[in-house]
C-alpha cells in the first residue's frame, strides 16, 4: 500500500510539473471548466502584448492588487476574506490572480468537499506556476482561459462577443465591464450592465490609472 501510494505522489509530482513547465510556452488547450460547460466554448488566443494594457490594469483593479508584490497569495487579503465571512452572510474568498489561474487551467470549480479539495491542490499548482512562470506568463494564460460569458473564455472572445472589436483596442471602461463580471460571468452582464455591475465596472475603470500611476502592473511590462 505504501509503495503504491509513493508511486502514485510520484506520478503526480511529475505531471503536474511537468504540464506547468509546457504551459510556460504553450497555450493550455482546453480546460475542465470549458469541458463541462454545456454551452460550448468559444475562446481565441491572444498574447499579451495583443492585449490593451487597459485591461490588463483593470484584471488588477479588480481581482488582485498586489499581483507584483505577493508570492502568488495574499496574506491581507485571505485574513480580511475569512472576517468577512465568519460575520456571516455570502462566502468570498481571497484568491489572487495566481490562485484562479492556477484553478482555471489545472483544476475545476466545484462546491462542497470537491471545493475544498481544490483548494489543497490549488495551493500546489499557484506555487508551481510562480515558480516557474513569471508574472507575465500568468497574466497572459490567466486572461486566456477566464470564463467572460456563457460559452465565452478568455478576453479576446469576450470583447469580440460584447464589443465587436478586438481585446487589443478596448477602452477603459470597456475592459473595466469584462473585469467586473469575472467573479460571476454567467450572470453579470458586460454589454449592458446595471445596478451594482455597472456601478462596480465604474470603479475599476477610475481604479485603472492608479494601477498605472502607482506601477501595481510594472511586473507585467518591465
Amino acid at each position: 500500500m505504501l509503495r503504491i501510494v509513493a508511486k502514485t505522489v510520484m506520478w503526480f509530482l511529475a505531471v503536474s510539473i511537468g504540464l506547468t513547465l509546457l504551459y510556460r510556452f504553450v497555450p493550455p488547450p482546453l480546460t475542465v471548466t470549458m469541458v463541462v460547460d454545456a454551452n460550448g466554448i468559444t475562446k481565441d488566443w491572444q498574447p499579451l502584448s495583443r492585449i490593451d494594457r487597459n485591461m490588463i490594469d483593470a484584471a488588477i483593479a479588480a481581482e488582485d492588487g498586489a499581483f507584483c508584490t505577493h508570492n502568488g497569495f495574499d496574506t491581507k487579503a485571505i485574513e480580511n476574506a475569512m472576517k468577512r465571512n465568519a460575520a456571516g452572510g455570502r462566502l468570498r474568498g481571497g484568491s489572487t490572480i495566481s490562485q484562479q489561474t492556477a484553478k482555471n487551467v489545472f483544476l475545476w470549480q466545484g462546491d462542497g468537499f470537491t471545493r475544498y479539495l481544490r483548494k489543497g491542490l490549488e495551493v500546489w499548482f499557484t506555487f508551481l506556476i510562480e515558480s516557474l512562470w513569471d508574472k507575465r506568463r500568468i497574466m497572459e494564460v490567466y486572461l486566456n482561459v477566464a470564463e467572460t460569458g456563457i460559452g465565452t473564455y478568455g478576453v479576446e472572445a469576450g470583447a469580440q462577443r460584447y464589443f465587436d472589436k478586438s481585446a487589443a483596442n478596448l477602452s477603459r471602461i470597456e475592459a473595466a465591464r469584462i473585469a467586473a463580471a469575472l467573479p460571476s460571468p454567467k450572470t453579470r452582464s458586460v454589454s449592458n450592465p446595471t445596478g451594482f455591475t455597472r456601478r462596480y465596472g465604474n470603479t475599476i475603470s477610475a481604479r485603472i490609472g492608479t494601477v498605472r500611476r502607482e506601477g501595481f502592473d510594472a511586473c507585467v511590462y518591465d
